[in-house]
């Protein structure tokens, strides 16, 4: 079978940013990629993943507001623990690229990789393949021989959680009502999170937040 009689490869775009979606759509088209559908919020990109059923789903980590890329993956592996995900981001912390393979992705591109890199992540995904940007295939092999600081290897999904809330200002009685816990629960539970991590100043909470990519800076 001649390159163009292969079956076109369908991809999901999923990004609040239309003009980055835009790009990329252009530039996958140009490929011989078939893009099906763009999407701008989480609750959308889930809609259309079962909808459109996409051989690759190429998905933002940093977009909406009560759920984030990281929940839609979350939600789409769990139902699907094959699908081929590729994760996007601005963002490219160390522990943050490495959770996106931990969870289940095929590959982490930046927003500014080249359009063949983005191509080749593609077509490594529908493989069944993962795919490493150069750049980014040494950072985790740095990771893995220095070693994983992160709030994300020490705090389980709970924890995590409380982590988050605290690290954006919230103070124990705040997070209590919102996670609907007791306040002496959440209480203990952030000591205990200061003190596995050992960091106990607000702002130095917030600032290893920012750094492992857990809230936005």
């Amino acid at each position: 079978m001649s390159k163009s009689q292969e079956k076109k490869i369908r991809v999901l775009l999923a990004d609040d940013h239309p003009i980055v979606m835009t790009g990329f759509a252009m530039s996958l088209e140009s490929e011989g990629i078939e893009v099906v559908g763009q999407v701008k919020t989480p609750q959308d990109a889930l809609a259309q993943y079962a909808l459109l059923r996409p051989d690759v789903f190429i998905l933002d980590i940093r977009f909406g507001a009560e759920l984030t890329g990281l929940d839609v993956a979350r939600e789409i592996f769990e139902h699907e623990p094959n699908a081929r995900i590729i994760f996007l981001s601005q963002f490219d912390q160390d522990a943050l690229i490495k959770e996106t393979y931990k969870l289940g992705g095929r590959a982490f591109i930046t927003k500014d990789c080249d359009p063949a890199d983005l191509a080749g992540a593609v077509r490594r995904a529908f493989a069944g393949e993962l795919y490493f940007l150069p750049v980014i295939a040494e950072r985790l092999a740095n990771l893995s021989v220095r070693g994983d600081g992160s709030p994300q290897s020490k705090l389980d999904e709970r924890g995590l959680e409380i982590f988050r809330l605290m690290a954006d200002g919230l103070t124990n009685a705040e997070i209590a009502e919102k996670l609907d816990l007791s306040l002496k629960t959440i209480s203990n539970i952030s000591q205990l999170i200061k003190d596995t991590l050992g960091v106990h100043r607000p702002a130095l909470l917030t600032k290893l937040a920012v750094k492992h990519g857990l809230i936005e800076p």
